[in-house]
C-alpha cells in the first residue's frame, strides 16, 4: 500500500509538472485584458492593446530580463499548402527569443533569427507533426509552403518535448505585421528573467506591470487590465503542494504499517502461547532470555519482511502496469499526460520502505518476545 500511495503521488506530480516542461522555469507571460477601474480620465471597460513600442520599452527599461518575445496570432486557422496537401493551423508570429521562453527541441534546420526579423523575411518553422502531414518522408528544409496564399520558405523543424502532436507554425513577427495587416500590434509578451528566487522574479514582474500601466494609462492595482502567468511562482507553489501530499502519503502509509504491526504482534502472541511448553523446555536446558527474545524476533522479522517484500513486488508490478496503460491511452489522447504520468517508486523509496518494514518487524515481535522470555520453565512444563 505504501508503494502504491507513493507511486500514485509521483504520477500525479509528474502529470502536473508536464504542464511546465515546455516553458522556461523562470518565464513570465503577460496578456492584455480589459480595465475594471476609471483612471486618469479613461473610463473602465477599455481594452488594453500591446504594440511594438511597448516591446521596445520593456526591453530597454527593465533590468533582469534575459529573453523577451512578443507574439502576434493571426485570426483563426490559416491554410498551409504544399503541393496538393493543405490544412488549417494557428500561425504564431514571434521574436527570435521565443524559443528561449517556450522550449522546443530543434530537430532540423534553424529557428528564426534577428536577421529574419530585421529583413522581414518570409521564413517558416514547423512542428514535426505538420511536416509529417505536408511532406511525409521528404526533407522540408528549403521548400516553399503557402501560408494563407503567400509563399514562405521552411527553415526549421521543431518538436514540443511534452507533446509530439503539437502543431506549431512560427514566422517572424515583423513579417506578419507587414504581410497580414498586423500593423504594430502584439498579442502578448513572454520573457525569462535572470532571477533565482520567487521574490526577485515577482519584483521584475511588478516592474513590467507598472511600466505598462504608466504607458497605457491604467491603474497599477487594476487586476483585470493584465493577466500574468509567472511559471517560477506557480512551480514553487506546486512543489510546496506536493511536499504536503508526500507527507500525507507517508503518514497514511505509516499508519497502515502500524495497523500491520498490531496484526503481526497479535499473531506472534498466539504463536508464543501455543509454544509455551517448547519455550519452557528450551529454558530448562539452558536457553537464556536473550536467546528466546532473539528467536521470537527473528520469526517476527521473517514474517514481516517476507510479506512486505511480496507486497512491494506486487505494488511495483501494479505501478508498471498502470504506467503502460497510461502510455497506451496517451497514443490517442495526450491530455492524460498533463494529469497523471509515469507512476513509479524509485530505488530510494523501495529502500526506505524496506527499512520501515524491518523496523516494523522488530516492533511487532518485541512485546511477544518479552512475554516469551518471561515464561518460567516450571510453569511452562505444566502447560497443556
Amino acid at each position: 500500500m505504501l508503494i502504491l500511495l507513493l507511486g500514485s503521488g509521483k504520477g500525479l506530480q509528474n502529470g502536473i509538472e508536464n504542464n511546465f516542461r515546455n516553458v522556461s522555469a523562470n518565464s513570465i507571460q503577460i496578456w492584455p485584458g480589459r480595465t475594471s477601474e476609471n483612471f486618469e480620465g479613461y473610463k473602465k471597460g477599455r481594452y488594453i492593446r500591446f504594440t511594438n513600442e511597448d516591446y521596445e520599452l520593456i526591453k530597454r527599461e527593465v533590468e533582469g530580463i534575459d529573453a523577451l518575445t512578443g507574439r502576434l496570432y493571426l485570426n483563426g486557422n490559416v491554410d498551409l499548402t504544399y503541393g496538393n496537401k493543405y490544412a488549417g493551423y494557428t500561425i504564431t508570429s514571434i521574436h527570435p527569443d521565443f524559443t528561449k521562453v517556450r522550449l522546443f527541441k530543434l530537430k532540423k534546420g534553424r529557428v528564426i533569427s534577428e536577421v529574419d526579423l530585421k529583413e522581414k523575411r518570409k521564413v517558416l518553422v514547423l512542428s514535426q507533426s505538420i511536416v509529417d502531414m505536408l511532406f511525409e518522408d521528404k526533407d522540408p528544409i528549403g521548400e516553399y509552403v503557402k501560408v494563407g496564399g503567400i509563399y514562405f520558405r521552411v527553415i526549421g523543424v521543431i518538436e514540443d518535448p511534452t507533446n509530439k502532436d503539437s502543431k506549431d507554425a512560427l514566422i517572424p513577427i515583423s513579417t506578419a505585421q507587414m504581410v497580414f495587416n498586423g500593423a504594430n500590434r502584439i498579442s502578448n509578451f513572454g520573457f525569462t528573467t535572470t532571477a533565482s528566487t520567487v521574490e526577485e522574479n515577482k519584483r521584475i514582474e511588478e516592474e513590467v506591470k507598472a511600466l505598462l500601466a504608466r504607458r497605457l494609462h491604467f491603474s497599477p492595482d487594476d487586476q483585470e487590465a493584465l493577466y500574468v502567468w509567472n511559471t517560477l511562482d506557480e512551480f514553487k507553489r506546486v512543489q510546496g503542494l506536493f511536499k504536503g501530499i508526500r507527507l500525507f502519503v507517508w503518514v497514511v502509509g505509516i499508519m497502515t504499517i502500524i495497523a500491520g504491526i498490531v496484526g503481526v504482534s497479535n499473531i506472534m502472541i498466539i504463536l508464543v502461547k501455543e509454544r509455551t511448553k517448547e519455550i519452557g523446555i528450551r529454558k530448562a536446558i539452558g536457553a537464556t532470555p536473550f536467546s528466546v527474545i532473539q528467536l521470537v524476533l527473528s520469526e517476527s522479522l521473517f514474517i514481516t519482511v517476507l510479506a512486505g517484500f511480496i507486497g512491494m513486488l506486487l505494488g511495483m508490478g501494479i505501478l508498471y502496469l498502470a504506467s503502460q496503460l497510461i502510455d497506451s491511452i496517451a497514443q490517442s489522447s495526450q491530455d492524460i499526460l498533463y494529469i497523471f504520468y509515469n507512476p513509479s517508486a524509485d530505488f530510494g523509496v523501495a529502500a526506505s520502505a524496506t527499512v520501515v518494514l524491518i523496523v516494523a518487524g522488530l516492533i511487532a515481535g518485541y512485546v511477544p518476545a518479552r512475554k516469551a522470555a518471561a515464561i518460567k520453565p516450571i510453569i511452562a512444563l505444566h502447560d497443556v
